[in-house]
């Protein structure tokens, strides 16, 4: 039962954010949401499935600031055994200066980590310019591209060296290198109770493109609560042999909005 131990913590930890943020919404400035899906199977088959979300934003006449953290964590029974399938977690800020009612500059910085994904870790920092072409009471579209240096570390791997071949383990270092970052986010909302939201993020280098898109739609119960769909797609154009350059994941959330 560690997984239910783990959700209990994510939970105390989340409380005081949550009443803090909740708080400085209270005053105008801030407004954040919670997520949480937990999926317990026991008899046949055994597996736990744990995926949360936490997400703050504030917007003012000059700037405009987002955060958030993303953590996934799966067990089932593979070949007999039962083990981790799934732990990553990633973490992200950006924070916008206003030229004008539309135009701003962005700086934002990610960092993500995945025990199941080529690159043990990916972070990245970048500096861009932002617009927001479409922002009424039902619908927003904005956009975000600018230049960004990211550093990756690769997992050790195995290649046959030699004649004959002699599998030899490879610890590659650290790399790091110039990208161009791109990120489309798109809202609406559909009736005061369902809203449908994507985001596109694209960090392309010349080694490796991450691209990852989120959808998302969710039906709101009264101003707190929301149940929400999510299908996630994540890709890298550069990963080891044997490993699948696509990742997809769908959620079913409940939300908790302060």
């Amino acid at each position: 039962m560690k997984t239910i131990a783990l959700l209990a913590c994510t939970l105390l930890a989340a409380a005081p954010l949550a009443a803090s943020a909740q708080q400085a919404s209270a005053d105008g400035t801030w407004s954040g949401s919670g997520e949480l899906g937990f999926a317990l199977t026991r008899g046949n088959t055994k597996s736990e499935n744990l995926n949360a979300k936490l997400q703050f934003k504030k917007e003012d006449e000059v700037w405009k600031h987002n955060f958030y953290l993303n953590a996934l964590r799966s067990k089932g029974e593979v070949n007999d055994t039962y083990d981790i399938t799934a732990n990553r977690f990633d973490v992200g800020v950006s924070s916008g200066y206003k030229l004008d009612e539309r135009s701003y500059i962005v700086g934002a910085a990610r960092y993500e980590n995945d025990d199941f994904s080529t690159y043990e870790y990916q972070s990245i920092v970048s500096l861009g310019y932002g617009y927001t072409a479409i922002k009424n009471e039902r619908t927003e579209l904005s956009m975000e591209v600018g230049p960004g240096y990211r550093r990756t570390q690769k997992r050790p791997y195995i290649e046959n060296i030699g004649e004959p071949p002699v599998p030899t383990t490879i610890d590659p270092d650290a790399d790091g290198q110039a990208v161009g970052r791109g990120l489309i986010s798109f809202k609406h909302q559909f009736t005061p109770t369902t809203a449908f939201e994507n985001i596109t993020l694209v960090e392309a280098g010349s080694d490796n493109t991450f691209v990852q898109n989120d959808a998302g739609l969710a039906v709101s119960m009264n101003s707190k609560l929301a149940l929400k769909v999510g299908y996630q797609v994540r890709h890298n154009t550069d990963v080891l042999v044997g490993t699948d350059k696509t990742d997809q994941l769908l959620t079913t959330n409940l939300v908790y909005k302060f």
